[in-house]
């Protein structure tokens, strides 16, 4: 089924079925109730990508079908927020009969906020110039009557700021108001709602935590920005120095104190850790002084390495977000040896797709 055409209708019993699957996949593994979160039926999806299509003097937004390869027209997509079809629709009509904006143009994404931002990423076959910039200017003057947007101009070796390249988004987490930046191609969560949902399930499992957390691949601190408050100090890692700049603006805008982000990869941390190697990155940081008991996992889509899981299976407590079933169940092979599931989740963040994102808490047993 092409996206344009899901059914809100269908959501219940897509979920369903989604949920027996991965119950069924860790029937081997000793699991608890699996708690399920849901997502919005329509309208759930703040980041989406389309090619462009040219058709003389016409302009579309194209998707490809799975199956036939072959390319169909997007003038309404209900995956995505409101706010994002709004503009599409908005953005084409004045790129349409614009020369200089449309010209060699191969591909928009944009990325949305709750709070209301939205960036639009345009990406062309061609150099861009002051002729350019000056006409996305004036394309965004006409925007901004109705929206909070920024425009990106890219090409190769190329990225045209016209103001800035990042959204401010706000989330409220168990009636508590959080803000995150979210920058332009960089990872963020498509789905806020649910993403909300599993923040607070993870506060949930963490409330009156002894000691200190560390998290690895913490991104922009999605998770430790809300988490600190279970705990006397928090550590986080992350690689993309990206993400690590935007983590340092979010600690700040939120008044967090307790909590240091370092730009380590986590099989770099896992090496720190053992004295395996020295980091001039570590200097002013003293791992000797946290005292972490707990460990929070939210690794990509190939899992946790080998030497990560044999590391957090030092911890007394494990939080483990995770985008793929499959790698989740190899690292629970080892983890299971010393820890017990107490916890099971499954966030829906991508609705009428086979991809599930999922949660385990794990103790020492």
């Amino acid at each position: 089924m092409r996206p344009t055409e899901i059914q809100a209708d269908n959501y219940v019993e897509e979920l369903n079925v989604k949920t027996k699957v991965l119950i069924d996949s860790f029937a081997q593994h000793p699991m608890p109730e699996l708690e399920v979160f849901a997502s919005q039926p329509l309208h759930y999806r703040l980041r989406a990508e389309f090619r462009i299509w040219h058709d003389g003097d016409d302009l579309h937004h194209v998707m490809f079908d799975q199956a036939t390869k072959q390319k169909y027209q997007v003038h309404h997509f209900p995956p995505a927020s409101q706010l994002i079809n709004d503009v599409m629709a908005d953005l084409l009509l004045l790129l349409k009969p614009n020369e200089t904006a449309r010209r060699k143009l191969f591909q928009i994404d944009y990325l949305a906020t709750l709070s209301g931002e939205i960036i639009a990423s345009l990406l062309y076959h061609k150099e861009l110039d002051e002729a350019w910039t000056d006409e996305m200017k004036k394309i965004r003057f006409s925007l901004r009557k109705k929206y909070q947007i920024d425009i990106i101009g890219r090409a190769k070796k190329q990225k045209v700021l016209l103001d800035k390249d990042y959204v401010t988004e706000e989330l409220t987490i168990n009636q508590h108001k959080f803000t995150f930046k979210q920058i332009e191609n960089s990872f963020t969560q498509p789905n806020a709602l649910v993403n909300i949902k599993m923040i607070e399930w993870a506060l949930d499992i963490t409330q009156n935590s002894q000691g200190d957390l560390l998290e690895l691949y913490c991104g922009s601190g999605n998770f430790s920005v809300p988490l600190a408050q279970n705990f006397e100090k928090v550590l986080a890692t992350e690689i993309s120095k990206t993400s690590v700049a935007a983590a340092q603006d979010n600690i700040e805008q939120n008044n967090i104190d307790n909590l240091k982000i370092i730009r380590m990869s986590s099989e770099e941390f896992v090496q720190a850790q053992q004295g395996v190697r020295k980091f001039r990155r570590l200097e002013g940081i003293n791992l000797a002084e946290y005292h972490c008991k707990t460990v929070l996992v939210d690794p990509p889509r190939s899992g946790l390495d080998e030497s990560t899981v044999n590391m957090i299976s030092q911890y007394e407590n494990i939080v483990y977000i995770s985008c793929n079933p499959d790698t989740l169940k190899l690292n629970l092979d080892t983890l299971l040896s010393t820890h017990v599931i107490s916890r099971f989740a499954l966030f829906d963040q991508f609705p009428y797709t086979h991809h599930t994102e999922c949660g385990v808490y794990l103790q020492k047993k």
